[in-house]
C-alpha cells in the first residue's frame, strides 16, 4: 500500500488525492502538518527517491521564504538540510508518495502514472 503524505488544505494535494482515488490506488493518508516526517524518514525517502535534496523543500512556502532558505541552502550540508526539514512539515514539498521501490515528491501526473499504475 502506498503512503500518501500531504497537507489537506493544499490544492495540489487535493488534486493529487483525487487522482489516486480516480485511479483506484490504495493508500494510507498522512497529514504532514499534524504528523511531521522524522529525520530518519526523510533520510530514507531522500535516498530512495534519487532526487537532489533541494527538491524536498517547499520553495513556495511562507516558512521557506521567511527563513531565507534560497540563500542559505547552498551553504548547508545534507545533514543540516535533513535536520531542518524534520523540524516543520510545512518546509517539505508535498505531496509525497512512497511506494515499495520509489518516492515521488510533488504531483506530476505523468510520473505518477508511470510509477503507480505500472
Amino acid at each position: 500500500m502506498l503512503k500518501y503524505i500531504c497537507y489537506p488544505k493544499c490544492t495540489t494535494c487535493q488534486k493529487a488525492e483525487k487522482w489516486l482515488i480516480d485511479n483506484g490506488a490504495e493508500y494510507e493518508l498522512r497529514d504532514i502538518k499534524r504528523n511531521n516526517p522524522t529525520l530518519s524518514e526523510l533520510t530514507q525517502w531522500y535516498k530512495k527517491s534519487g532526487l537532489p535534496l533541494r527538491k524536498f523543500f517547499n520553495t513556495s512556502g511562507l516558512l521557506y521564504k521567511s527563513l531565507d532558505l534560497k540563500n542559505k541552502l547552498p551553504e548547508m550540508t545534507e545533514e543540516e538540510m535533513l535536520s531542518l526539514l524534520s523540524t516543520d512539515g510545512m518546509l517539505v514539498k508535498r505531496p509525497i508518495v512512497i511506494g515499495e521501490d520509489f518516492v515521488l515528491v510533488g504531483f506530476r501526473e505523468n510520473e505518477w502514472t508511470e510509477k503507480i499504475l505500472k
